[in-house]
């Protein structure tokens, strides 16, 4: 399947201030099969396939955490804020019903 995964992760561009809030971005291609669809050709019902698990750590904890089911759209979008605490990455890991892993990390600065 070459349309999946390519996450991107996007966070502030300039340097934050201690404690200020950073926006937190990402996307990524899945097909986000729910298992209810049939196949338009064969009739056959098209397995579901789905990111059922996406994980951010910062600074070496959890700071978001989302269970998904197939009721998720498409290449999915999901946001978060952070408190910028101190310089470092954010790292986003998605998981799916397959087993497939993505991560993809943004750099935080912290003045």
């Amino acid at each position: 399947m070459a349309d999946i995964g390519e996450p991107k992760v996007r966070g502030p561009e300039k340097p934050l201030k201690k404690g200020e809030p950073a926006l937190i971005k990402t996307l990524i291609k899945h097909p986000m099969e729910s298992g209810l669809r049939k196949n338009a050709e064969t009739g056959e019902p098209i397995p579901a396939h789905y990111i059922e698990s996406v994980i951010a750590e910062y600074g070496g904890a959890t700071v978001a955490k989302a269970t998904w089911s197939g009721a998720v759209s498409k290449n999915p979008f999901f946001s978060f804020y952070v408190k910028a605490d101190k310089s470092g990455p954010v790292t986003v890991t998605w998981k799916d019903t397959k087993g497939q892993e993505w991560k993809e990390k943004v750099e935080i600065k912290v003045e």
